[in-house]
């Protein structure tokens, strides 16, 4: 009944509508602001909440109800889901300009597991994507700090107390001014897929439409076209540790 009242109190009311978003952290700090500055502009009156949170926090509000959609990777269960994609991206080894990888220009393979990692929260989904990507080549990494913050993560390594495995896209403005340098992982990649996760069955107002059509729009800077040829999940038994 409560949903109900809800409902018709907003019925009719051009503009005044009620949009409630799960997101990463990540997500909230480099895409949502520029998606919700646009999105008020054509509903200046809607009450936006976010609950930030990582893939398994998003889906388990999703099942309660408790959101309507969730910016997020895309997660290995989705029987109970409808997965619209935004956008791939590619992980890479993140490190200070101080660092001697960067001051070789050469990533040392046989050093990989014996540097200090400065990681994203263990319980996220891309720490366990980090962790499955090396487990198959048999390498444990030397994780000394697991930090919830992107930001933070980006700082440390600038200091060089550590090196990290981060989207490239999250480094943009550090990159472009050599603060911090990124090298691939190796020949095998490791990927993941954004997009918007909603409820299978679930109809989608105007609202929500315009929500994921501002997503894909603001998210087209970050996209990387993974071409029909490349694999998209890693083999079993890739190699790794080519020279580059």
């Amino acid at each position: 009944m409560g949903v109900a009242r809800d409902s018709l109190r907003h019925l009719g009311k051009w503009g005044k509508t009620r949009l409630r978003i799960g997101a990463s952290t990540t997500a909230c700090h480099y895409i949502l602001p520029s998606v919700i500055k646009d999105y008020k502009k054509n509903y200046p009156e809607a009450l936006i909440t976010i609950e930030p949170g990582d893939t398994p926090r998003t889906v388990q509000l999703l099942n309660e109800n408790a959101i309507d959609l969730a910016l997020t990777l895309r997660p290995h269960q989705e029987d109970q889901f409808q997965f619209l994609p935004l956008f791939w991206d590619e992980l890479s080894f993140i490190v200070s300009s101080q660092h001697a990888w960067a001051l070789q220009n050469h990533v040392n393979r046989g050093e990989i597991p014996h540097q200090n990692y400065i990681l994203y929260d263990k319980s996220s989904y891309t720490f366990r994507l980090i962790e499955r990507y090396f487990k198959d080549e048999d390498v444990v990494l030397n994780t000394r700090m697991e930090l919830g913050s992107m930001e933070a993560i980006k700082e440390l390594v600038k200091l060089n107390l550590g090196i990290s495995i981060l989207a490239t896209w999250i480094a943009e403005e550090d990159l472009a001014d050599r603060s911090l340098v990124s090298f691939s992982l190796g020949k095998r990649k490791l990927r993941r897929q954004w997009g918007i996760l909603v409820l299978k069955g679930r109809r989608l107002g105007l609202p929500e439409e315009t929500f994921i059509a501002l997503c894909r729009k603001g998210t087209e800077k970050f996209a990387r076209t993974i071409k029909d040829s490349e694999p998209v999940d890693p083999p079993s038994n890739p190699v790794l540790w080519t020279a580059t």
